[in-house]
């Protein structure tokens, strides 16, 4: 069953992936609705979450950002179906998706995150290893952990200016792209990936997962992902710092 449901997830993936390279459509630029997930649903999400829903619906229940609950059944479907979506009205080629298969006990079992804008694909179900692709050709290897990465990801920076200048004095370069899920799914990429903010399981479900070979650690109100213990106690330190 997890077998079938990644290689749905996969075929849902390619059809938005082509049909966004195949044209951009103005329509998906326009703010809609309120979502589930409590953001502004776009014409892109409404698009992609349609394609997700029809390939997945058979599986179990689905709990999408924009739709909420869709169906029924025992394993429940968490979706991001554009994760990034300020990136994808802008043509800033840094969106993609996020999907999750969570069994009856609430364990994520299966994790795909895909990059839109070069089609890079990432899967693990369970304990396997992480592995990557692309939609184009989808032929797939085990993902690596960057030897010497230069910079981290840094997920909500321009709200956290006291980290921001911590950061900076520990000579801690990061980027800060917009895009949670596919942000961690390039964490064994970078230096770490930090997060500050409410830990909304449409963002973290899939991506968590992805990183379950990293040192993580998971508060209310923050996420830090790194390769090394000494890392995460440094970036740990940094928040508590910055809070008094």
């Amino acid at each position: 069953m997890l077998k079938k449901f990644l290689k749905a997830t996969i075929k849902a993936n390619k059809e938005i992936y082509q049909k966004i390279n195949k044209k951009h459509k103005k329509s998906w630029e326009k703010d809609l609705s309120l979502g589930a997930g409590g953001d502004i649903s776009s014409g892109f999400d409404i698009f992609a979450e349609k394609i997700f829903i029809k390939h997945l619906k058979r599986f179990g229940k689905i709990d999408s950002e924009e739709a909420g609950a869709v169906g029924e059944g025992d394993y429940t479907i968490i979706i991001d179906p554009i994760d990034g979506s300020s990136n994808a009205k802008s043509y800033f080629p840094y969106f993609g998706s996020s999907v999750a298969l969570k069994g009856k006990k609430g364990k994520t079992k299966v994790a795909v995150v895909c990059n839109f804008a070069n089609g890079e694909i990432f899967y693990k179900i369970k304990k396997n290893p992480l592995m990557v692709g692309n939609l184009e050709r989808l032929e797939f290897k085990e993902e690596k952990l960057t030897k010497k990465p230069q910079i981290g990801i840094f997920e909500k920076a321009h709200e956290n200016y006291k980290i921001i200048n911590l950061l900076s004095q520990k000579e801690l370069k990061f980027r800060t792209p917009g895009a949670v899920a596919l942000s961690l799914a390039y964490a064994h990429r970078v230096n770490f990936f930090l997060f500050i903010g409410d830990i909304r399981e449409y963002d973290f479900a899939a991506g968590l997962l992805l990183c379950s070979d990293l040192k993580v650690n998971i508060s209310k109100d923050y996420a830090i992902v790194t390769h090394k213990e000494t890392l995460l106690t440094t970036i740990k330190d940094i928040i508590s710092e910055a809070k008094r």
